[in-house]
């Protein structure tokens, strides 16, 4: 049940007639020699704290330790549940529970990296949005971490989930690939579908650099997580209408990895480039100087 590129994960669904979260418990059983008890088990306890680290902001506000972001989460909350918000239910539900989980990673609380600390609001943000909304049980949520976790294993295995090899578009961009591919098995959707919208993710957010403010993973941190969640359903809604994508995951993973090698090293993390670098990012470090 091994593999090692998204077209031989999808030929073994094909082939089994299984889904790729399946695939993905079959592969994980082999590689590290337990059982499927005993990865569920350990996957129901990253859940558990990632719905802790989503939730908890959204009623109390979390300052984080560089000051630059605390409170956003609470107030995205409380204009949805104001009736004022313009986005629907569950694309606000997703950018409130990707961004809470920021705060609570940037104040040093328990977060689980998926695939990255500064990326780890995407998936839970996503998944949470959609159970709440479709009252889906915690089990067919564990199959979409799973799910998740396969195209994380291809983006490291082929590519890179480090802002500071492949900018933001590695962070963020693989984050929101993993979450689109989960969104589309827990609505039904095919293993082919899930990597259509894991392609098309990528696709969306090609070039996205790393550009942290102060050199932390606040802000535009806690935005861009926003942002990857809402590309995440978009990717998950088009997959799921039929809407074919037409560079697969293998060829757009490698893509993405080959335009991250090739940025300036400004827009990798260093902090000496985009907004890191802008007048007011610029005052700010100072003032904490």
């Amino acid at each position: 049940m091994d593999f090692k590129k998204a077209e031989e994960m999808l030929n073994l669904c094909d082939k089994e007639g299984l889904t790729i979260s399946e695939i993905m418990k079959m592969r994980e059983c082999e590689q590290f020699e337990t059982t499927q008890e005993e990865i569920i088990l350990k996957m129901k306890k990253a859940w558990e704290i990632m719905k802790e680290s989503a939730q908890s902001p959204t009623e109390n506000a979390v300052k984080s330790i560089g000051g630059l972001i605390g409170g956003e989460a609470k107030k995205l909350n409380e204009h949805r549940l104001q009736g004022k918000g313009i986005v629907g239910t569950i694309m606000s539900k997703a950018i409130t529970y990707s961004m809470a989980v920021l705060e609570v990673n940037a104040s040093m609380g328990l977060i689980v990296a998926a695939p990255t600390a500064g990326s780890a609001g995407v998936v839970p943000g996503v998944l949470l949005a959609l159970q709440e909304e479709y009252n889906i049980p915690d089990d067919k949520i564990i199959d979409g971490l799973f799910n998740a976790s396969a195209i994380g294993y291809l983006a490291m295995q082929n590519a890179t989930v480090a802002g500071a090899v492949g900018g933001c578009q590695a962070e963020i961009g693989v984050a929101s690939a993993m979450a689109a591919s989960a969104a589309t098995e827990l609505m039904g959707g095919t293993p082919r579908e899930c990597a259509d919208a894991a392609s098309t993710v990528l696709m969306n957010m090609l070039g996205l650099i790393c550009d942290p403010v102060l050199g932390l993973v606040e802000y535009p941190c806690q935005n861009r997580n926003a942002s990857g969640a809402s590309n995440a359903l978009i990717a998950a809604e088009m997959a799921l209408s039929g809407i074919k994508q037409m560079i697969p995951l293998d060829e757009m993973l490698e893509c993405m990895y080959n335009v991250g090698r090739r940025l300036p090293v400004e827009f990798r993390e260093t902090a000496k480039g985009g907004c890191a670098k802008t007048p007011t990012a610029c005052n700010l470090c100072n003032k904490k100087l």
